[in-house]
């Protein structure tokens, strides 16, 4: 459904360093810093940008959203959780581990906030 997600930091090299540790535990290769300064991650077809606001005002975080990556098991799912924390994440919403969904479905999450506070989750759908 989506062909990238764009989120604004004021310390680009802190959030990079952030999310070349966590979605690096995901097999995504580390972020490249494009001739605006953005840095571009690429993976399985999509994009995830991190840039300073164009407007030149600081950088907010997002209430009521969250950003979710998949993780590819349950232990992929903890290692983004420990590199995120490792890297200036910080926790959030309850530890790591199961949880049941509408529909019956059961998923693994592990939540974060990113050094700029935005909320994250990585996903793993058991069943």
């Amino acid at each position: 459904m989506f062909s990238h997600m764009v989120i604004g930091a004021d310390d680009i090299a802190a959030s990079k360093a952030f999310y070349d540790a966590a979605l690096g535990a995901l097999d995504v290769p580390a972020g490249v810093v494009d001739e605006w300064g953005r840095v571009v991650y690429s993976h399985a077809g999509g994009r995830f940008l991190l840039t300073r606001p164009i407007d030149g005002a600081p950088a907010s975080r997002g209430n009521g959203s969250t950003l979710g990556f998949a993780a590819a098991s349950t232990g992929a799912a903890d290692a983004w959780h420990a590199a995120g924390l490792a890297n200036g994440g910080t926790a959030c919403e309850d530890p790591p581990g199961i949880r049941h969904g509408t529909a019956g479905r059961t998923l693994y999450l592990a939540y974060l906030r990113d050094p700029a506070g935005n909320k994250l989750c990585a996903t793993h759908r058991v069943a």
